[in-house]
């Protein structure tokens, strides 16, 4: 089989227009059978590419899915910029939970939640899932049958891994609470927790000053207690009228046949 003279190009080429990992059958089938190139020759021609890379802006990298072409680490800071959408912030709720799928699959939600001691918020399940960093894998045989969930290549890929034993071992993760604050990473539990507090204490001081307000509030009887008398005396208060009517003989209308002094 005649191998194309710009073998080499093609494959840079198809690695910077596919935008993401391209697997070796995936390259062999860009040309045709008098042509294929063997899965050892193009991974010669990968390895020629990444050494081409190294010292630049770019690199080919092989992760699960395949090889790409990939901003290194070093830059990714300024290029990130080129977006207006913020990368994505992942909370330590999130971050311990796809840790212990990676390292104890398949593994079902109630056994996540004994070794966290807490319970794993449906919200976490379901962007791991939509992320498809997880897979249910099948149900455990016990009543309920739970799911069983496991990592995919997009989770690798997404990592920088090739494979699961890339991942760091046991003894090389540094305690959680450090990367929790080399991350910046927020746990949504004591965030709710927090929040709840200081709801708490806000509702609670808006009482103490409704109470001394009500408290310190003169009421009627304070009022007229507290009046001058000097006021008081200076305005009498007037007597109420009295609706009365005198009859008297000088009265009485002239020709009633009464003589003054007569009852």
């Amino acid at each position: 089989m005649a191998e194309p003279q710009d073998l080499k190009n093609i494959v840079e080429a198809a690695l910077l227009a596919a935008g993401g990992p391209l697997s070796l059958d995936t390259l062999q089938s860009l040309f045709s059978e008098d042509e294929l190139p063997e899965k050892k020759r193009l991974r010669e021609i990968l390895n020629e590419l990444s050494r081409d890379y190294e010292g630049r802006g770019i690199e080919v990298r092989e992760v699960a899915s395949g090889w790409r072409i990939q901003v290194v680490e070093a830059v990714s800071p300024w290029v990130s910029r080129l977006w207006s959408e913020r990368p994505a912030r992942y909370s330590r709720a999130l971050m311990e939970t796809i840790a212990l799928i990676a390292y104890r699959q398949p593994i079902t939600r109630g056994e996540i939640e004994d070794i966290r001691g807490v319970s794993v918020s449906s919200n976490i399940v379901k962007t791991l899932l939509e992320r498809e960093w997880i897979r249910v894998l099948g149900q455990r045989d016990v009543p309920g049958k739970p799911s069983l969930y496991g990592t995919t290549r997009e989770f690798l890929d997404y990592f920088n891994l090739r494979s699961l034993d890339e991942l760091p071992t046991l003894a090389e993760i540094r305690d959680l609470d450090e990367i929790n604050r080399s991350l910046e990473l927020e746990d949504p539990d004591k965030a709710a927790e927090e929040t709840k507090t200081e709801n708490a204490d806000v509702a609670a001081d808006r009482q103490d000053v409704v109470s001394a307000e009500e408290e310190h509030a003169p009421s009627d009887i304070d009022q007229r207690e507290g009046a001058d008398p000097e006021v008081e005396a200076a305005h009498p208060s007037e007597p109420e009228p009295v609706d009365s009517v005198e009859v008297t003989a000088a009265n009485e209308p002239a020709g009633s046949g009464r003589e003054p002094g007569n009852a």
